[in-house]
């Protein structure tokens, strides 16, 4: 299983920490999308700004 993850807000005025985490993920631009495995560290990136993503799973 995977995750497609899209930018949808951008982080300019986040907490550094949201920064870091969509920069972890992949994501450099709004409306990019990254394919990354599901595991618990990716959740948890995701979960840390998820205000500012949307995830999709997917079957591979």
């Amino acid at each position: 299983m995977k995750l497609k993850i899209t930018l949808i807000k951008s982080p300019i005025a986040s907490m550094p920490n949201h920064k870091a985490n969509v920069a972890a993920l992949g994501l450099r631009k709004v409306g990019q999308t990254v394919v990354q495995p599901d595991n618990a560290a990716i959740r948890g990136q995701i979960f840390a700004v998820k205000h500012m993503v949307k995830v999709e799973e997917v079957n591979e």
